[in-house]
């Protein structure tokens, strides 16, 4: 049985596919930084203590993303060369998505965690999808 995103073109299809890894894995980022933040005593937004819930939540999320994204958005194999490009890519991201969340903070201090957080973690994962299509070859 075909996916149905098996049907576009590849090009097409990859990007489908890491929309939909990508939107799971914001989720996943999302409620591991909320899980952590609660474990924390909910921090104050912009504390050390509230990054380090950012970031825990961004661990939990990369570990499962890697393998699914070799497997269903790229269609490859894990491999030294991915998976360095992958951890490449993902430190840009994490660059990337510190340097947002305290722009975000300040520019929608009245907006909920969670959607700060989504709105941060989408950013990212554009970018870093760019840079991910340098690091995984199709296996034919």
């Amino acid at each position: 049985m075909k996916l149905p995103s098996s049907y576009l073109p590849r090009k097409v299809r990859s990007a489908v596919r890491f929309t939909i890894i990508g939107t799971t894995g914001m989720f996943i980022q999302t409620w591991a930084f909320m899980g952590a933040l609660y474990c924390m005593a909910e921090p104050e937004k912009g504390t050390a203590a509230y990054y380090i819930a950012f970031g825990i939540g961004y661990i939990i999320e990369m570990i499962p993303n890697y393998f699914i994204s070799n497997w269903y958005t790229f269609n490859t194999r894990p491999n030294k060369k991915n998976a360095s490009g992958f951890l490449f890519a993902r430190a840009i991201n994490l660059v990337i998505q510190f340097g947002l969340l305290p722009v975000a903070l300040a520019l929608f201090s009245n907006w909920r965690d969670d959607l700060i957080s989504f709105l941060v973690i989408f950013i990212g994962g554009c970018i870093n999808y760019l840079i991910c299509l340098l690091f995984f070859k199709r296996q034919e």
